[in-house]
């Protein structure tokens, strides 16, 4: 489980406009119409193409769970690239996302400073650049620490430094032990 991508998914898809299929049945057509053939679906679920005939047909109505998990899962990643697309970029050049988390935050300051990590609840405005950052780092394919890292650097210019305001000294966001991280648009 991908605490920071699928949280990032999940704030994408909250700007769909119409909900993705949810019977298997119609999973399975909605895959074939985009990949242009059963054969392409029947590879890609790790399935017999005459199963997935099966289902475009309503003969089999109910997947086995491993299947329908997977079958879910790549429909959401197809579904409306267009509005997912705009709603990426609204969010990297206007918008910017929130942050709600609840984890241990603590940072390396100078010598007399109270650095010490605590449990923070948080819910920080990202401006559109550390938006940017995220989504981008996110559709490049970077690791769940690689984001997290990212994370850690914004909240630092957000949330401690307040854009530069104040802790101007700061040299790094300890960012763990994370408990709830929801993103949202």
């Amino acid at each position: 489980m991908s605490l920071f991508g699928d949280g990032l998914d999940a704030a994408v898809q909250k700007a769909f406009t119409r909900p993705a299929p949810k019977s298997a049945p119609a999973q399975v057509r909605y895959l074939v119409k985009q990949l242009k053939g059963t054969r392409a679906v029947a590879q890609m679920l790790r399935i017999s193409q005459r199963t997935v005939e099966r289902y475009v047909k309503d003969q089999i109505k109910k997947p086995r769970p491993d299947l329908a998990a997977r079958l879910e899962r790549e429909v959401k990643a197809r579904w409306q690239p267009q509005i997912r697309a705009k709603a990426k970029e609204r969010a990297a050049t206007t918008g910017g996302i929130v942050i709600d988390t609840r984890a241990r935050l603590g940072y390396t300051a100078p010598i007399g400073s109270t650095d010490q990590d605590r449990i923070r609840h948080l819910t920080v405005a990202l401006p559109p650049q550390h938006a940017a950052r995220l989504l981008d780092a996110q559709d490049q394919g970077a690791t769940e620490q690689q984001l997290q890292a990212i994370a850690a650097e914004a909240l630092k210019e957000v949330y401690f430094q307040d854009n530069g305001r104040r802790a101007g000294q700061l040299e790094e966001v300890r960012f763990t032990d994370i408990e709830h991280l929801e993103f949202d648009l």
